[in-house]
């Protein structure tokens, strides 16, 4: 059963992405990401449960949502010097697709440790990769110093208001989708997602309750909540790769702080378990990291009313999927 922190204590609204900021990234992004679909699947898991499939987006993940939105806001100069960022893959993929959209240069510094579907998906998008360590950390200290050097812009992956704001828009297609829902799972990696996702809803519709959802071997928001502070963690680790930051970001700290209402905690074999009940009942290929939530939801009694659990992403090889079925 997951493990459960206590509700969060809020915090005041100042500099938090506003709603307006997130339908102004709606507008931005209308055309580049899509407008992904919400399956209901309660037939299937025994309860109200929609699923909202952001492993559907371009680049296969939600991510293009935040990387397309800032990448668009840039100006003509920088856009044409280029842009770098550092990801486990997901928002690398997503940031050299938005920038190959728009004829602008990317890198990415990924893990040595990074999935080969995700290294593959970042190359033929026409970015040049570099590796870099194992940890958020230091992934982004070899970003910085290749963007001071070569003059390129940081999209960074998740503590940006303009990267809140666009992942915030999928937060407005569940509450236009469902607009009865009662309950939102949502992963939590450094926590741009569940920022955006909170901020929006929780401004439509106060009374939905918010999860965060991480694995038990990354808990870096539980642990920062339990602190009052951004706190970093020795090391993380989990079969979720895109859910491995080390700390959170102090935007995104501040986020869920004001706009989340709890956080749980899931272990890898009950992420396994979700990835095959995705693919075997909702016939949905969905990666370790995007599965987190299910996991979550289906580890718990049923909650009153419509729940919705977000997908964050689907890069996973169909062969690493068999083998999380070998033993399910």
């Amino acid at each position: 059963m997951p493990a459960r922190a206590p509700r969060l204590r809020s915090t005041p609204m100042t500099d938090l992405v506003s709603l307006d900021a997130i339908r102004d990234a709606a507008a931005r992004i209308r055309g580049v990401a899509r407008v992904t679909p919400l399956v209901d699947v309660s037939l299937e898991a025994g309860r109200s449960l929609r699923l909202k499939c952001e492993n559907l987006q371009p680049a296969g993940a939600f991510k293009m949502r935040g990387a397309s939105h800032m990448i668009g806001r840039l100006d003509p100069d920088a856009r044409a010097r280029g842009v770098i960022t550092y990801s486990s893959g997901n928002h690398g993929q997503a940031v050299a697709l938005a920038a190959q959209r728009v004829g602008a240069p990317a890198v990415i510094v990924m893990p040595t440790t990074a999935p080969a579907i995700k290294v593959e998906g970042v190359k033929s998008y026409g970015a040049e990769v570099i590796f870099e360590g194992t940890t958020s950390t230091q992934r982004k200290a070899r970003a910085e110093a290749l963007a001071a050097e070569r003059g390129l812009t940081i999209v960074p992956p998740f503590d940006h208001p303009w990267i809140i704001a666009g992942q915030g828009t999928a937060g407005l297609e569940i509450v236009e989708q469902c607009p009865d829902v009662a309950t939102v799972y949502v992963q939590i990696g450094g926590g741009g997602l569940i920022s955006g996702v909170s901020a929006a809803i929780k401004r439509l519709r106060p009374s939905v309750r918010i999860v965060g959802v991480e694995p038990s071997g990354a808990r870096k928001m539980g642990a920062s909540i339990d602190a009052g502070e951004p706190v970093t963690l020795e090391k993380t680790g989990s079969i979720a790769d895109g859910l491995l930051p080390v700390r959170p970001g102090d935007l995104t700290f501040a986020h869920v702080r004001a706009f989340v209402d709890d956080l749980v905690t899931v272990e890898d074999t009950a992420i396994a378990e979700a990835v095959v009940w995705l693919f075997r009942k909702a016939k949905l290929v969905v990666e370790p990291s995007g599965a987190a939530t299910v996991a979550a939801v289906l580890g718990t009694a049923p909650r009153p009313g419509t729940t919705v659990a977000v997908l964050s992403g689907g890069n996973i090889a169909i062969n690493a999927i068999a083998k999380l079925a070998e033993t399910r």
